[in-house]
């Protein structure tokens, strides 16, 4: 079937993007809706989740009944990415008119409030009134049981039966007009709004609005959920609390429809992109369309690397970092193939925050970081890419005897080419990020075919490995989430009392758990039974707590669980304490007695550990504001951990802290510890907070009403931990490390109190030992002392290389004077010799090569798998020499393989006692070649 002409409506106007974002809000707001900023694409709190993949995950425990807020009914744009899960649109995005990685989610959301009804009205309203869009280019699908959608549709709305389809039987796998976010968690039906792009899209008979868009006439614009169920891991449904909705309209697709373009990709949220690549490339509009597919994918990957650098993720080899870095190198692979060499990805990224910056201020704010971070990671995987070329020429040239042929394609190649074993392959693209794309291009050039057989398999293994363990680890924190949630739901949430002290003398224990399973009542003798190494600790939930659970940075409490009141027996050790749902704190430990669910404790925090680890958090946002003073606001937190011992304070920096630098900052914390100001802690509105100067991190989740943390007229936080109440309580300060923890990102360890005191004091006696080991008399005479013990060791050292010289390995300039003239103007020097690897071999010939000139240089690496590395100047290349032919011609006395170009080549074999006679064959292949051999 031809692809129909596009043709607009005349009956809509178009709208500008930001145009239809702000309307949309407006019209929510104007109903009642409170209007909630976009959360990060770091989802806070949640493990259950990679990347915010949608508008209600900042709704979550309210849907659910989890939390509540001042306001029932809620409007957002939501910034959103999905690259992973069941949401995972990775591989479709630049193949298709629609899929993205990153993209905006409009949605509107009722807790308890509206349902049904108001929300069909609205979404109606909004599509029809605001945005002008035709009712009878509108259709609806409805879950298959839903009636009550069925009738708002028919009967209040006035849409034709044939213009609503019903879909779904989620009890038996089909999930059409079924929403969940997850594996577990809300879900309900919903009723999809769906716009007629016109019957000439229609492709055959059957083609009705269809959740799975197999009909290209409907585009799915709106999708409003009716939260009703709390799906489990045992896939059973329980009623929510109070039935909500959650709705999610994509802005990339409903601009498509507002602007009438036929691709999401021609709107005015990507066309600029597209206009600045086509400068960089000088592509007309012929060359943009031809090359589509490489354009869209640079556009969608520009966009999501921006907003996940401004959300404070950065490249690295693991989770969210690790995603980044794919995107990042595919958008630079597209680039490869759209002929671009220099680096472009900044300048891209560059328009999306120019085009984004109003609706999300943080990405001009962060300019410098993310444009920064991005040119690096383009820099970096352009040399991992050299890298990787390097290697897998070494793995072609021994399986093809031919020279090189630039630009010959894969398909020129024949039937029964050797092959690139699958695994090899596979290998450079999980070790080195290569693509495989390019291993095809480039083994094709060797007339070497690729296994992609065995590469897919290896891949595919790969990904199941990792699926296996993800699903079994995701099913397993299922089942404990599920099993936390019905504790919290019939007991509520533990009310901490730690901020104000550590002992809690009536404790009342509301569960037990040990694996996953309930107890009325636990032995120590029991517990240890049950307690293997793989197991987990047996866990005890309080009414009541003063342990601080895990979170902001700081690690959980530990202490202990008493029978009987404070000076009672020891029934519990808390070695941890963990809040993994809402407000429930989960105190993991060991039994050291009999404990029953409805006894009363005394609940002791070890205090000492407690202070320890106060003054390290209050130490870490002093550090916080003297770094960020020193090197500049972009140095902002990305990460920390606060424990008894120590510190560690993660924040985005491209170069390594200056001793200066280190020194200022210190010099800047001991000074407000000396001036002991008074730390203040203040409940205050999110927002109010906000423009108050509060600092707030990506990776934390924060409630309407928020703790902050002021260090007088100095620092201010956002922050649930516990602290000193001044300044002074932290005693001392250093810092031991800074260091470099992946591309843009550093680490900086430090101490407070005793724990500083004690790396001083340790620094002391070092240098008291210094000063006798060295003689002298004064700290100020050991950098002289040093330096002439340096001096005098590499003295030693080259007299000590001098000496070993003669029995070694000969100079450059020898191998080369002792060249053999096997031909009129044609010399050989060759040597056989245990180098220290091919590297060094290679350094080698490369300084024969420099003092030889004209002639052959045929360096070979003694060892158990013998190597041939041969060149050829070019005057001998121009007379029919081939270093290729002499390398072929040597190997099959070592039993090996090899080949490359006329100026270049090598060869690896597995036969140590064959080199000598691999020499001489290459001496006769080089004067039969110059026809002294004839």
């Amino acid at each position: 079937m031809a692809i129909p002409t596009f043709e607009r409506d005349p009956r809509i106007a178009p709208l500008p993007a930001a145009e239809i974002r702000r309307r949309f809000v407006e019209f929510f707001a104007e109903r009642g809706h409170a209007v909630v900023p976009s959360a990060s694409l770091v989802p806070g709190g949640d493990q259950t989740l990679l990347f915010t993949n949608s508008g209600m995950v900042q709704f979550k425990d309210a849907l659910t009944g989890a939390e509540q807020r001042s306001y029932n009914r809620a409007v957002d744009y939501q910034r959103c990415l999905r690259v992973a899960g069941k949401h995972n649109d990775f591989e479709e995005v630049g193949r298709t008119p629609r899929h993205h990685t990153f993209f905006e989610m409009l949605g509107n959301f009722s807790f308890g409030d509206y349902f049904k009804l108001d929300a069909i009205r609205f979404a109606w309203a909004f599509l029809t009134r605001d945005l002008g869009i035709p009712g009878d280019r509108l259709a609806a699908t409805v879950y298959s049981t839903d009636d009550d959608a069925y009738a708002i549709w028919r009967d209040e709305i006035g849409l034709p039966p044939e213009r609503i389809a019903r879909w779904g039987d989620f009890p038996n796998g089909d999930e059409k007009n079924w929403w969940r976010m997850a594996d577990i968690g809300p879900c309900g039906p919903c009723s999809e709004i769906h716009y007629d792009r016109g019957a000439e899209f229609s492709e055959g008979d059957f083609c009705v609005p269809d959740h799975s868009e197999h009909c290209p006439r409907w585009l799915e614009i709106w999708n409003l959920v009716f939260m009703q169920y709390e799906l489990h891991p045992d896939r059973s449904l329980t009623p929510l609390p109070a039935p909500g909705v959650d709705t999610g309209m994509g802005l990339e697709r409903l601009a498509s429809v507002v602007q009438q373009v036929p691709s999401n990709y021609d709107t005015d949220l990507f066309t600029p992109i597209h206009a600045r690549l086509r400068e960089l490339l000088g592509h007309d509009p012929d060359g943009f369309e031809a090359e589509r597919f490489s354009y869209q994918v640079i556009a969608d990957h520009s966009r999501a690397a921006a907003f996940l650098i401004g959300d404070g993720v950065l490249p690295s080899n693991e989770g969210r970092g690790y995603v980044l870095r794919r995107i990042v190198r595919r958008a630079v692979r597209h680039g490869r193939l759209l002929g671009r060499r220099e680096p472009f990805l900044a300048e891209t990224a560059a328009v999306v925050i120019e085009t984004m910056a109003q609706a999300y201020p943080h990405l001009e704010e962060r300019r410098t970081e993310i444009l920064g971070a991005i040119a690096r990671e383009e820099a970096q995987f352009v040399r991992t890419l050299q890298a990787g070329t390097d290697i897998l020429e070494e793995a072609l040239i021994p399986l093809t005897s031919n020279e090189r042929v630039v630009g010959q394609r894969p398909e020129d190649l024949g039937p029964d080419v050797p092959r690139l074993p699958g695994e090899v392959a596979f290998k450079l693209h999980d070790t080195f990020g290569f693509p495989i794309d390019l291993t095809v291009e480039l083994a094709a050039e060797y007339g070497v075919g690729v296994d992609r057989e065995g590469f897919e398999g290896a891949l595919a293994e790969q990904r199941d490995r990792s699926r296996s363990g993800k699903k079994a680890e995701l099913a397993r924190h299922a089942e404990l989430a599920s099993l936390y949630q019905s504790i919290q739901g019939r007991s509520g949430d533990t009310e901490f009392l730690g901020y104000e002290t550590t002992t809690v003398p009536d404790a009342r224990v509301v569960a037990i758990l040990r694996d996953g399973v309930e107890y009325e009542t636990l032995e120590a003798k029991a517990d240890e039974e049950l307690r293997t190494e793989a197991s987990a600790a047996a866990e005890v939930i309080l009414d009541r707590t003063p342990f601080y659970g895990e979170g902001g940075g700081q690690i959980g409490d530990r202490g202990v669980l008493r029978a009987g009141g404070a000076g009672g027996t020891i029934v519990f050790e808390v070695e941890d304490t963990q809040k993994p749902v809402g407000g429930l704190f989960v105190h993991r430990g060991a039994l050291k007695g009999r404990l029953a669910v409805g006894e009363t404790v005394s609940a002791e925090v070890d205090a000492e550990r407690r202070a320890h680890t106060m003054r390290n958090h209050t130490g870490t946002h002093l550090l916080h504001r003297a770094l960020r003073n020193v090197v500049g606001d972009r140095a902002r937190q990305a990460g920390s951990l606060v424990t008894p011992d120590y510190l560690r304070f993660d924040y985005p920096l491209d170069r390594a802290l200056t001793d200066d630098e280190v020194r200022a900052i210190e010099d800047e914390v001991r000074r407000i510890i000396r001036e002991d100001r008074p730390v203040s802690i203040v409940f205050m509105g999110m927002q109010d907070a906000i423009n108050a100067g509060a600092d707030a991190f990506f990776d934390e989740k924060y409630g309407e009403t928020v703790r902050t943390i002021r260090v007088e007229d100095y620092s201010f936080e956002l922050c649930g931990g516990t602290h000193c109440r001044a300044s002074g309580q932290i005693g001392s300060f250093v810092i031991t490390s800074d260091r470099s923890i992946g591309s843009g990102m550093r680490r900086i360890e430090a101490l407070t109190g005793a724990g500083a005191d004690a790396h001083l004091r340790t620094r002391s006696e070092v240098l008291e030992g210094l000063l006798a080991t060295l003689a002298a008399q004064t700290v100020d005479q050991i950098p002289s002392r040093v330096a002439a013990l340096q001096d005098e060791l590499r003295e030693a050292k080259r007299r000590l290389k001098a000496g070993a010289g003669s029995g070694g390995i000969p100079k450059a300039g020898e191998i080369a004077a002792r060249a053999t003239e096997v031909a009129p103007g044609v010399r050989l020097a060759a040597l056989a010799a245990p180098f220290e690897s091919m590297d060094a071999l290679k350094r080698v010939a490369k300084d024969v090569t420099a003092a030889l000139g004209s002639g052959v240089v045929a360096l070979a690496l003694d060892a158990d798998e013998p190597q041939l590395f041969v060149t050829v100047s070019d005057d001998l290349v121009a007379r029919g020499i081939a270093a290729g032919d002499l390398v072929r011609a040597a190997m099959p006395a070592v039993d090996g393989k090899g080949g490359g170009r006329p100026e270049m080549a090598q060869g690896k074999g597995t036969r140590r006692d064959g080199l000598v006679e691999a020499m001489t064959a290459l001496e006769a292949a080089l004067r039969a070649a110059t026809g002294e051999g004839r």
